[in-house]
């Protein structure tokens, strides 16, 4: 019975992430050649999921992620926050620079944790919760090169806040975790070693989360 249990809950947990990973929807054929079950396991699959809100069937019938999984979401945020500050405290402290973690949500970066350095006279009030479209700012295009397999820093000026300079890199390796670490300071920032400081916070990020 143990057995037979814990192959049921791998099966719904591998049906979850196969839904997770199909932004158009999977059908109940779709999904069983995936999983390499018969429909009827996928039914049945499914329907647990949809009681707890994990899945939902939309007017077509294919399976797409229920609302359940944003709840899930938003009480995992404050725990990768968590594991992400100290990185980001020797960042921006390192630097001289507000230092910030950003994870996508939806079409939008999302800053998840903001920490400012100590020691410097003015820097940037970047506060945690604020968002801006994926496509701007050194944040949300670093998460858009993580996608691609790109870990890099990524360089912007100007494009959040005039006369902004941003740098940022995707992390990468943690499952499930689109995001980017990166700086942002009102003055130029060191080519040489910002770009190193911001991809050796990802690396710390990613150790600590995985």
């Amino acid at each position: 019975m143990a057995t037979e249990t814990a192959q049921t809950l791998d099966r719904g947990l591998r049906l979850l992430h196969l839904v997770a990973d199909s932004p158009a929807g999977l059908t109940m054929t779709e999904a069983a050649a995936h999983l390499g079950v018969g429909r009827a396991v996928i039914y049945r699959l499914a329907a647990t999921l949809s009681e707890h809100g994990m899945v939902r069937r939309d007017r077509s019938g294919r399976l797409r992620l229920g609302a359940g999984v944003l709840h899930l979401a938003r009480r995992a945020q404050p725990l990768v926050a968590d594991a992400a500050l100290p990185a980001l405290r020797r960042l921006a402290e390192t630097v001289g620079a507000t230092a910030h973690l950003t994870i996508a949500d939806g079409g939008e970066a999302f800053a998840l944790a903001v920490v400012e350095p100590s020691w410097t006279q003015f820097h940037v009030a970047y506060r945690s919760g604020s968002r801006h479209p994926l496509e701007a700012g050194a944040a949300g295009k670093a998460i858009l090169a993580g996608r691609r397999g790109d870990y890099a820093a990524v360089t912007t000026t100007g494009e959040l806040q005039q006369g902004a300079h941003g740098v940022a890199a995707a992390i990468g390796g943690v499952e499930g975790l689109e995001a980017s670490v990166g700086v942002v300071a009102l003055t130029e920032l060191d080519p040489a070693s910002v770009p190193r400081e911001v991809t050796s916070a990802a690396a710390a990020i990613a150790k600590a989360l995985s």
